[in-house]
């Protein structure tokens, strides 16, 4: 009973995958980039809607990078 391996995703995409990863990693780490009051947001300093865009904007690029390495196919 032989069964042929997982197809492989292809290079590109797992190079994309992997950036999309560590980007909000590198946004996270930038403490000082971001930590200061203005501009305001609906009266939110900027270090907390920052914060909070990059909390949607995390999720975002860790499903998008799923969605690279996983392929379109049904279930998996």
């Amino acid at each position: 009973m032989s069964e042929t391996p997982p197809a492989r995703t292809p290079t590109p995409r797992r190079v994309l995958a992997g950036v999309l990863l560590v980007v909000p990693f590198v946004v996270y780490l930038a403490v000082p980039s971001y930590a200061k009051v203005t501009p305001k947001l609906a009266g939110f300093p900027f270090f907390y809607w920052w914060q909070l865009l990059w909390v949607v904007l995390t999720a975002v690029c860790i499903g998008v990078a799923h969605r690279l390495t996983r392929g379109r196919g049904g279930a998996e």
